[in-house]
């Protein structure tokens, strides 16, 4: 559990909490429980190892304001809409016996003892978070998901997740599923035609367009000769009978 040290804030304007920030803390709130709402200031030095942690607003942690030290749990922060710091925190007071409902981060281990992932698998997570009513005294950082003996093809739905005594899920109209481990998707490339089966293409039209143009030429030849004269072939005998002869006189 992480401890913080706080100092009250008294003025409350913008102009004063800009100041802080330019000295290097976050102005915040301490609500919640019977003890009446407290403005604080915290040091952002205390706080960048673990507000950038996906645990931050589900951790519980420790706030001392003048020698008076309890148990808190973040529940917002505004961030600078240019610079994303962080410019105001909310700290909900953990009131023994309650319960906070909020969202708790999914872990998943034993990756290497899953059949299905050695085997090319795909981890596929529906839900990185889910939102479970919780005993304020016992608030889990983290849901614990083990993927050993998980093969191709497994749902790991909530019920077969070991969860801390007195946890539940909000949603309990149904058993729902926190991650599957999936067959692998490959996508295979057309393949590309070799340089040679082109060349050779290539070649083999060239040698059609060819051909075509030779036939067209031989056609063009042709239609360019005259045809002979049969007349001119036949010898002189031949032609005397060919002409007609006169009628025979009664």
């Amino acid at each position: 559990m992480s401890n913080l040290k706080a100092t009250k804030r008294e003025n409350l304007t913008s102009g004063s909490n800009n100041k802080l920030r330019a000295k290097g803390y976050i102005p915040a709130i301490l609500y919640g429980g019977k003890d009446p709402n407290q403005n604080i200031s915290i040091s952002k030095k205390d706080l960048t190892n673990i507000i950038n942690s996906e645990t931050f607003l589900s951790k519980v942690l420790e706030i001392e304001v003048d020698g008076k030290k309890e148990k808190v749990i973040p529940r917002e922060v505004a961030y600078h809409v240019v610079s994303e710091e962080p410019i105001h925190i909310d700290f909900m007071r953990i009131v023994s016996g309650k319960k906070i409902v909020l969202e708790i981060p999914v872990k998943f281990i034993n990756h290497p003892d899953s059949p299905g992932l050695k085997r090319g698998g795909v981890l596929n997570i529906v839900r990185r978070k889910v939102e479970f009513k919780c005993p304020a005294e016992n608030i889990p950082d983290e849901i614990i998901v083990d993927l050993t003996g998980t093969d191709i093809g497994t749902s790991i739905k909530i019920s077969s997740v070991k969860l801390p005594e007195n946890v539940i899920p909000t949603i309990t109209d149904r058993d729902f599923v926190v991650a599957t481990v999936a067959a692998p998707t490959v996508i295979k490339e057309p393949e590309k035609p070799s340089e040679e089966t082109t060349a050779e293409g290539a070649d083999g039209e060239a040698t059609v367009e060819g051909a075509e143009a030779t036939a067209k030429d031989g056609e063009v030849g042709k239609k360019d000769e005259k045809p002979k004269d049969a007349s001119a072939d036949k010898k002189p005998e031949e032609k005397k009978s060919a002409e007609k002869k006169p009628a025979e006189k009664k």
